[in-house]
């Protein structure tokens, strides 16, 4: 039998970040935090992590800018960054999503 490990993170009790993410449930492949009400920004810093995220728009909208290309993310829309691409995000509404990462961020 496999790992039956159940693990269950309560929203008022999700521990936060340095950044105000809040880490949501994470396995030994996949973790998942929430961006709540992030405030509108020019220009964060670009990164290139050594992990892929994918994510969901909640609500607000902003700009992913991966290897030079820009899309624009709006309620509904997901996305993804592979891992090792530059990338960084220009919010342009208050914003808020979840992302999962693989492996855990």
């Amino acid at each position: 039998m496999g790992d039956t490990t159940i693990k269950k993170v309560s929203g008022g009790q999700s521990p936060q970040g340095p950044d105000g993410q809040r880490y949501l449930a994470s396995g030994k492949q996949v973790a998942m935090r929430l961006w709540v009400d992030e405030p509108p920004t020019d220009d964060k810093p670009s990164a290139a992590r050594d992990y892929e995220t994918v994510g969901y728009v909640i609500a607000g909208r902003a700009e992913l800018v991966v290897e030079g290309q820009t899309v624009r993310l709006e309620p509904g829309d997901s996305w993804l960054v592979p891992a090792g691409a530059e990338h960084t995000y220009r919010i342009l509404e208050t914003f808020t999503a979840v992302e999962a990462t693989s492996p855990p961020a």
